[in-house]
């Protein structure tokens, strides 16, 4: 293994506040590891150049700007410009904690893989939106539990807010596709079938502020959704029954609503013994009962954004033999 340089690739669209508060995160890393940071403006109408200004005498930041082409696109342009050997890709709402860089660099020489992926949490000074959407995300009673861990799941699939991969295997596979959400899967499922190995990083974890409304939540879980049967029909290797889980939720809930109306509450108990169980995980986790509460909220948003978009996508390619670019155009770039 040849001594690893690290280069941090960060698109960004429209959003210098993020950066700055991410390039601040930089300032607190511990030790000595030399890296750069790799920052793509994806088309930006509102750039960040002068918040990289304030930051280039105290940080190795090397700035590009392109047309609009999507995060993934973008991901590909920074990895092809960066010096390093190592690529670290980040999210702009994210926060690097002080100890990131040397996790990652313990790791890789103790244990060295191609691609790895990191957790997400919320940091105390988030909001309780983006703490009651964190717990929906990362829980392991949510969708957050379907991706795995590190001794259930020998085939990690890392996602891009926080995720490693060296530049052999990005060389090797080209990179993202041109499908987003959903690029990391893909990508992820394609090193696997070139022999490259993914492990999760479980320390390296960074704070991820996801900036978003409950709309746009249910905007975002409804095209992981729509996502998850084109990367089915892709990767027909990776299809998991545990993928329907959000959508027989939701079935199971329409009918507990049926059932009790018609004067059978054994549904519509399990489930609020499940709503239940979600709140004091929630509220152990939290420590705050409005939070707690609006986490059950993101629950429920999130199991009926995506498992009504995973059964609606896969009625469109499996029953009616659609083609996913054509069909759902908004999901390619």
């Amino acid at each position: 293994m040849d001594v690893l340089h690290y280069s941090f690739i960060i698109p960004v669209y429209n959003r210098p506040d993020e950066i700055k508060e991410l390039l601040e995160s930089f300032l607190t890393i511990h030790g000595t590891i030399p890296f750069e940071i790799v920052i793509v403006e994806d088309g930006s109408t509102i750039d960040c150049k002068s918040v990289i200004r304030n930051f280039s005498s105290h940080l190795n930041i090397s700035y590009y700007t392109k047309p609009n082409s999507g995060p993934g696109d973008s991901r590909n342009y920074g990895m092809a410009k960066a010096k390093g050997n190592y690529f670290i890709i980040l999210d702009s709402d994210c926060l690097l904690p002080a100890h990131y860089l040397s996790v990652v660099n313990n790791k890789l020489n103790h244990n060295y893989v191609d691609c790895f992926g990191g957790p997400d949490t919320a940091d105390e000074s988030f909001t309780n939106l983006q703490k009651a959407i964190n717990f929906a995300m990362t829980s392991f009673i949510t969708t957050g539990g379907i991706r795995g861990s590190k001794t259930k799941n020998k085939k990690f699939q890392p996602r891009s807010f926080n995720m490693g991969i060296s530049k052999v295997a990005f060389e090797a596979s080209g990179g993202f596709g041109n499908i987003h959400p959903g690029e990391d899967p893909d990508l992820s499922l394609r090193l696997h079938k070139l022999g490259f190995k993914t492990e999760l990083f479980e320390d390296a974890f960074v704070y991820h502020k996801r900036r978003i409304s409950w709309s746009k939540f249910h905007t975002q879980v409804y095209k992981f959704g729509l996502v998850r049967p084109i990367l089915n029909l892709w990767h027909p290797k990776s299809e998991r029954i545990i993928f329907w889980f959000p959508t027989l939720f939701c079935l199971g809930v329409l009918l507990a609503i049926i059932s009790a109306a018609l004067g059978n509450y054994f549904l519509l108990i399990t489930f609020g013994l499940y709503v239940a169980l979600a709140f004091v995980l929630a509220l152990y986790q939290t420590k705050n009962i409005m939070i707690a509460t609006q986490a059950i909220l993101a629950i429920f948003i999130q199991f009926f954004g995506y498992g009504y978009g995973f059964l609606k996508s896969t009625l469109v390619i499996k029953v009616l033999k659609k083609k996913p670019e054509d069909y759902y155009p908004n999901l390619f770039f």
